[in-house]
């Protein structure tokens, strides 16, 4: 008996020791897989806070929590395409990712030209006000999010594709939980930032060192917004330009492919500092790359606008 007992045991932790390693597996599939799609959540992160401009201050927290539960039913759907894909149609991940990186590098190339030409977009709150407002907020928001949650989960899947099954549903689940709760966890912080601050300055008995951190809260704010929507966009040429260069490579064209690399790897040659220059090359090359490819669609969608 106490043989069969211990021969139990055993057994037990020979189980939880696989269990262990199938979750650091995933963890670190996961982890990988949310790498690539930085570029995608800093954009993400930037554009969700529109969706609540102009919008009673009280409703914000409840609208992001709606769309964020938008947000991982799109995820699951897209996961649910992205394996049936893989496993019948695998020779589909590239050209999906070429014209995923093609939308990023046309979305950060509009911004640049945006920002610096005359006719400079203005960012109008998502809807006027009124009875439908925070529907309408929501399915906007939450149209928005599949597309860019649709680039998430492709990017993910192409950095574990050759995984197991398990472990391949296993991070792909992670990676969504992760980026969704990242993403709008820091958008609600963002959102009430400029509401804490006024609060800090406003409310009775607050000290005047109270008073001086509400007062930066709300002056930085803007410059806080401004900041991260930069880094989405080149976020978004660097990851554009990397994955349409990667895919053509992939395809069997890699003169682009290996002008970046020569490049990078000549810079990494540089004592002390060569791994920072490599990465830095690289990055830049890539992001360049990105902006002359979407520029030429940001032209081919003027021509088309002008029609």
């Amino acid at each position: 008996m106490a043989g069969g007992l211990a021969a139990l045991l055993d057994d037990v932790a020979a189980i939880a020791k696989l269990a262990a390693a199938s979750v650091d597996d995933v963890a670190a599939a996961a982890g990988k897989a949310s790498v690539k799609a930085a570029g995608v959540v800093v954009d993400d992160a930037a554009v969700t806070p529109q969706y609540v401009k102009g919008l009673s201050p009280k409703r914000e927290l409840p609208i992001i929590w709606k769309i964020s539960q938008g947000s991982i039913v799109n995820k699951v759907i897209i996961i649910c395409l992205a394996l049936a894909m893989n496993q019948w149609a695998p020779w589909l991940l590239t050209p999906l990712l070429m014209l995923g990186g093609t939308y990023l590098c046309f979305e950060g190339a509009e911004k640049v030209i945006e920002r610096f030409s005359r006719h400079e977009a203005t960012e109008e709150p998502a809807v006027d006000q009124g009875a439908d407002a925070e529907k309408t907020v929501i399915r906007g928001a939450i149209r928005t999010d599949f597309i860019l949650s649709a680039e998430i989960i492709v990017i993910a899947l192409n950095e574990v594709k050759d995984q197991s099954f398990g472990l391949l549903v296993g991070a792909l689940l992670v990676t969504a939980v992760v980026i969704t709760a990242g993403v709008y966890g820091a958008v609600g912080i963002l959102v009430k930032m400029d509401d804490l601050g006024v609060r800090l300055m406003t409310r009775s008995g607050a000290s005047a060192v109270g008073k001086k951190i509400g007062a930066g809260l709300v002056n930085a704010m803007p410059s806080v917004m401004t900041t991260i929507s930069v880094v989405g966009t080149l976020a978004m040429m660097w990851v554009g330009g990397h994955l349409f260069v990667q895919g053509l490579a992939d395809l069997g064209w890699s003169p682009i492919h290996d002008a970046i690399h020569h490049a990078s790897h000549a810079a990494g040659t540089v004592p002390s500092i060569g791994g920072v220059l490599g990465w830095t090359t690289n990055t830049a090359l890539s992001m360049l790359f990105g902006f002359i490819w979407g520029s030429a669609f940001v032209g081919v969608a003027a021509l088309f606008h002008k029609k």
